[in-house]
């Protein structure tokens, strides 16, 4: 009984077993090996409502002006355009949260290898449907947004 707590106790303390948990993996995927852009429809499976909704704006924003930028034109997962992949991979800390059925996964990363403006927080918030994880929002810690709270199909000019 004794190595088994002290493995978990070990596993809690080691900065590199943040990744603890199935919602982390949930959220993972979207960060290494490669980052991958949460809007892209072959990945719509991965998530539920609210932020479906907002993608589906998306989608039909894009077909109806496929010459202006739709409403999703950052990476939402990286709050951010741009990005340094073996950094983010170095510096990803992910951390989990689960309230049965629902988790909030706090991903903490740096885009680049300097510069404060490059530190990012965001939160993945998480639903069990039919026994997997599924991403239903993702909030900006560092640039206070959520992702289903975004405008989409309405002028802001």
């Amino acid at each position: 009984m004794k190595p088994i707590v002290l493995a978990a106790a070990m596993s809690i303390a080691l900065p590199g077993a943040a990744l603890a948990g199935p919602a982390s993996n949930a959220v993972k995927f979207f960060y290494v090996p490669s980052v991958k852009f949460e809007a892209d429809a072959k990945y719509r499976d991965r998530f539920t409502d609210p932020v479906t909704k907002l993608f589906e704006a998306n989608d039909k924003a894009q077909k109806e002006k496929p010459d202006e930028v739709s409403c999703i034109d950052f990476d939402p997962g990286l709050d951010a355009q741009d990005f340094d992949q073996k950094t983010l991979s170095k510096t990803l800390k992910l951390t989990e949260t689960v309230n049965g059925d629902t988790a909030e996964v706090t991903a903490n990363f740096n885009l680049f290898p300097e510069g404060d403006d490059s530190k990012r927080e965001m939160v993945w918030s998480l639903k069990k449907v039919d026994g997997k994880w599924k991403i239903a929002d993702i909030t900006s810690k560092t640039s206070d947004w959520k992702l289903s709270a975004l405008e989409c199909g309405a002028s802001t000019e």
